[in-house]
């Protein structure tokens, strides 16, 4: 959450580079729809997220306060926001 208590995204800054070609539109798509679904439902979609198993998207660690895991913190530390407008994932 942020300090505005919404549901935050954290996405790598090299998203396009990391997720291969055939499979960015894919993951471009669920970001959209979590970033509005976020809007509107937030703690259903972090719950349903908590036990995320799209394809070869896993959730690895849960939490909802990233201060509890150091090497999350370490992590996310490196990554951006997902912009709420959708623009930081369909340039």
């Amino acid at each position: 959450m942020d300090s505005e208590s919404r549901l935050r995204f954290l996405v790598h800054p090299e998203l396009r580079i990391v997720v291969q070609k055939e499979d960015l539109k894919y993951i471009q798509s669920l970001l959209v729809d979590f970033l509005e679904r976020a809007k509107r439902e937030p703690a259903a979609l972090f719950k349903q997220l908590s036990s995320l198993g799209i394809g070869s998207l896993v959730t690895q660690e849960r939490g909802s306060d990233i201060a509890d895991n150091p090497s999350l913190q370490e992590l996310a530390s490196r990554f951006v926001e997902l912009d709420y407008r959708g623009s930081d994932i369909q340039k």
